[in-house]
């Protein structure tokens, strides 16, 4: 999966572009950058790739998110609705925003339940944030229909999705924004980075304005004239980050490419293990494939099955035991542990976190093990793969 694999001269061409020019900043010195500007070759890249009408490259997925958050109008006391099965920075940016994360059922997808959304909806909730997890996409469809129902803001965690696709239309596009990761293990990768998409001119407008400490980025050469709308904060990436992407991103397609290979011919291979059941996607065509994840009977099979596998090295991620992307193992959450205090704190209605049971989530992560496709495998490499997986499931 991750986009290092295939580092090359595309790479280093494009770095090279930006260290001749001595311009690592992304806004202004056009007399001296040379006519490079790779951080807004990037975004009109991802526009092209998504069809979404605009885009805006910043300096992680957490900060996407944050900025989307922002740019979307939701702030104190606002409640979130997003899953239990997430990295961690979905629900740090909510909090840090000033908002209340409020965790749904995940379903078969390992994406929110829209079945289960409205059970959870009440006066304060403003918006939903499913996370399309591991490649693939939620029910995205569905849970589009019930934010436009119950009048909520639809803003979507791709960061794990880039090149997923849902009947043809990108995986976040749905939403008033998508957000992407192009951290160091990313499909693509900028080392580190992020981004967002949005059909919406007020809220690329606010986006771009709440990145760059609220500068509305139309002083022209001298930054100095900008005028200052809206408060914001510093998550501008540097050229060289984006010069990394920008080659990166143009890879997309080979990318997609190999990684559904991979994944086919290893999925295949297990289609006739008995105990074998395969995570449901709603658009099988539009999976990116970066995870193969698949359903044991028992969680106590389960666990011997992972055990196996690491054994024989062809490790599978147990994500109820996850540290990171699991609500089970976030006790920072549970006690809400910060080095300062924000309103979310201070709210009456605050959720028990430390008493949270997500019985449907449970009972599908304890049976779910995934496994990572990776580009630099051989055939030979797939394999042995293939022989190792079947007899880990002989033990």
């Amino acid at each position: 999966m991750p986009g290092f694999e295939i580092f090359g001269d595309e790479e280093k061409k494009e770095v090279t572009d930006v260290l001749e020019t001595g311009v690592l900043f992304r806004y202004g010195f056009e007399g001296t950058r040379n006519g490079h500007f790779k951080a807004l070759e990037f975004e009109k890249k991802l526009c092209e790739i998504t069809h979404a009408k605009y885009s805006h490259l910043c300096s992680s997925g957490t900060a996407a998110l944050s900025i989307s958050l922002a740019a979307c109008g939701i702030g104190a006391g606002d409640e979130v609705i997003v899953p239990p099965f997430t990295f961690v920075a979905t629900f740090e940016a909510i909090i840090n925003a000033g908002a209340i994360p409020v965790f749904g059922e995940i379903d078969e997808t390992l994406c929110l339940n829209p079945d289960k959304l409205e059970d959870i909806i009440t006066s304060k909730t403003k918006a939903v944030v499913p996370v399309h997890m591991c490649g693939a996409m939620a029910r995205i469809d569905e849970i589009k229909d019930v934010c436009t129902k119950k009048g909520l803001i639809l803003i979507e965690d791709a960061c794990q999705s880039l090149g997923a696709t849902y009947q043809k239309k990108a995986i976040g596009t749905f939403g008033l924004a998508g957000c992407f990761s192009f951290d160091s293990v990313k499909t693509v990768t900028c080392g580190e980075g992020g981004g967002l998409i949005t059909d919406s001119k007020t809220v690329y407008e606010k986006a771009d304005q709440f990145a760059d400490h609220g500068h509305d980025h139309l002083g022209g050469p001298d930054r100095g004239a900008d005028d200052h709308p809206i408060i914001g904060t510093n998550f501008r990436i540097s050229e060289l980050n984006a010069a990394v992407g920008l080659a990166q991103l143009n890879k997309l397609d080979q990318i997609l490419d190999i990684q559904k290979k991979n994944k086919h011919a290893i999925k295949d291979a297990m289609a006739d293990l008995p105990e074998v059941g395969f995570r449901y996607l709603p658009d099988a065509k539009g999976d990116s494939a970066t995870f193969l994840s698949f359903f044991l009977p028992t969680e106590a099979r389960t666990r011997q099955v992972a055990k196996n596998l690491a054994d024989n090295k062809v490790g599978c991620a147990y994500w109820y035991d996850n540290n990171w992307h699991y609500y089970k193992k976030w006790h920072h959450l549970k006690e809400m542990k910060r080095s300062a205090k924000l309103c979310v704190e201070l709210a009456d209605d605050l959720p028990d976190y430390k008493n949270l049971v997500l019985e449907d989530s449970d009972n599908i992560m304890k049976k779910t093990l995934s496994m990572q496709i990776m580009l630099s495998w051989t055939q030979e490499d797939i394999e042995n793969r293939i022989q190792a997986i079947i007899k880990s499931f002989k033990g």
